[in-house]
């Protein structure tokens, strides 16, 4: 049984990503019919829909017929959206209510394998672009409604578990279940409901913790306006990164993670060539049989040890890569232990480095 669980909630987590990171275009329809019901639940009358290009577009343009108080600058306090949640919450409890004590084993599966795995990659993979979007987004209780990792966790609580829906919970749950489906994000005003267009272009790659944004070549998440976000290895990063990385840009780029990414980008050999980093010794690496270890002055407080990756990446080679270390250190092979809270000595007996 557990193994068939497992097999189950791993399909049904891979279609809602995939529902989640669709660049399809939205189906308007089913999204605003979806909207106005649960609206309707709520005891307002259906909106006018405001359709956008983009989560930046959402807050670029104003709508007529918005209040005062629902003005783009104040978008985290517009009141129908804790009455949505509100909603939400409410379908959430009455549906965990009906789990029987025989279907927990299975629950607890299905909390893990997609709730919380759906919650990690989505979060990591939307919120970003929304972030950059609408200024750090510290607001988040609304966009967590709208994740899929509740929709599909419920959906596998239905398909896998058994658990036998109410007639009202059921319609509660298809209404959020067809907006997931059918558009990207949405801001209900009283009035107007603004609903964004999904991307046109959406680049990830994924792992053993899911999936998250990277794009060698250009904009990892791209909308129809235009406007884009560029990411490396699932960090949010200037165009310039992935575009046209140099040395002088890295030297007058004061965030260490961008600075990291584009060293990374441009290649840690093509960058300590370019940069001129006077090499300071090397030493065969103990814990990587074969490669070598090579430590260079970076400036004054810092030095780069430049190492071989211990396993072999997807294309068959193994990667170079800088690590910044102290600059006290001269010998690499402290330096390489000390990146990894080891001696020297200790780092000089491991019989291989991963």
């Amino acid at each position: 049984m557990s193994d068939l669980v497992q097999l189950e909630a791993a399909a049904i987590r891979a279609q809602w990503l995939g529902r989640a990171l669709s660049t399809l275009p939205a189906d308007r329809p089913a999204a605003e019919a979806a909207i106005s019901a649960l609206y309707r639940l709520i005891g307002r009358p259906p909106p006018r829909f405001h359709w956008v290009a983009s989560p930046l577009a959402a807050l670029a343009t104003v709508p007529v017929g918005l209040r005062p108080s629902e003005s783009t600058e104040r978008v985290h306090e517009w009141p129908l959206r804790a009455r949505f949640s509100e909603v939400k919450a409410r379908l959430c409890g009455s549906i965990d209510a009906l789990v029987r004590p025989a279907q927990l084993p299975i629950d607890r599966t299905l909390r893990q394998e997609v709730q919380f795995s759906l919650l990690g990659s989505v979060s990591r993979c939307l919120l970003p672009p929304l972030q950059r979007a609408h200024s750090g987004v510290h607001h988040t209780t609304w966009y967590h409604v709208q994740y899929v990792n509740w929709v599909a966790y419920y959906d596998a609580l239905d398909r896998v578990a058994g658990v036998a829906f109410t007639d009202d919970q059921r319609r509660q749950f298809d209404l959020w279940t067809a907006v997931a489906r059918s558009c990207h994000w949405w801001w209900p005003g009283e009035h107007v409901c603004v609903v964004s267009e999904r991307p046109v272009s959406l680049h990830t790659e994924t792992g053993d913790g899911g999936a998250w944004l990277h794009h060698g070549d250009g904009p990892a998440v791209r909308y129809g306006d235009g406007w884009s976000v560029h990411a490396w290895h699932g960090t949010v990063v200037p165009s310039w990164v992935i575009e046209n990385p140099t040395v002088e840009r890295i030297a007058g780029e004061r965030n260490v993670e961008v600075r990291r990414c584009a060293i990374e980008k441009l290649g840690w050999g093509a960058y300590i060539e370019q940069a001129g980093l006077r090499l300071l010794a090397t030493a065969p690496d103990p814990g990587n049989p074969g490669s070598e270890l090579r430590l260079y002055d970076m400036r004054r407080d810092l030095r780069v040890l430049l190492a071989v990756n211990g396993s072999v990446e997807r294309d068959g080679r193994r990667r170079k890569y800088g690590l910044t270390v102290p600059a006290y250190f001269d010998d690499p092979i402290s330096a390489a232990g000390w990146t990894y809270g080891l001696s020297g000595e200790q780092y000089s007996r491991l019989l291989r480095r991963t």
